[in-house]
């Protein structure tokens, strides 16, 4: 186990976490959108998405490590920063997320009928305004090519910032809603 730049923010791996869950020495917790939660998520996990996240919904008190995740480690680093401010002393998160999870060939909790995920919706949606603003204008006014560069333009933002606009506005959407 190694500390984070995070107060107390440990890093685990998958199988400390394995080990944690059928010991059942760990409270997960997922802080994804409720789309990516009801499409796949580790067994035993509680969401409570960073987008909407409530201090009230985090087991208080026990003897059981806390430890968060989410798909690679940004958004439960961010989670965690939030519990250290509320007060909590120590947190831990799965290192690289659900998808060290994976490859470590533990299983998930999966919904083929849920939503895809939500970095899955912001690639199409911005591919497509990309490919909309080249063709339009290219056919129809160069003016159009400012909506590929707009977009352009936020991709770049959301990697300097590690932050994604678009992605929270198609969190929003209902069909991301369920959970």
């Amino acid at each position: 186990m190694s500390v984070s730049r995070l107060n107390q923010l440990h890093t685990i791996d998958a199988q400390t976490l394995k080990q944690g869950l059928d010991q059942q020495s760990v409270t997960l917790i997922d802080v994804r959108e409720p789309g990516e939660f009801a499409g796949e998520h580790i067994p035993g996990a509680t969401l409570v998405p960073l987008s909407k996240f409530d201090l009230r919904k985090i087991p208080q008190g026990g003897d059981t490590q806390l430890v968060l995740y989410c798909r690679s480690g940004s958004r439960s680093q961010m989670a965690a920063q939030k519990l250290f401010e509320a007060g909590f002393e120590s947190v831990s998160q799965l290192s690289c997320g659900i998808g060290a999870w994976k490859e470590a060939g533990f299983p998930t909790v999966q919904d083929r009928n849920a939503p895809i995920s939500l970095i899955r919706q912001v690639q199409i949606m911005a591919g497509s305004l990309v490919v909309t603003g080249t063709l339009l204008g290219a056919f129809v006014s160069p003016w159009f090519l400012l909506l590929s560069g707009f977009v352009g333009a936020g991709l770049i933002y959301s990697g300097i910032t590690n932050t994604c606009v678009l992605g929270r506005m198609l969190a929003k959407l209902p069909y991301n809603q369920r959970s």
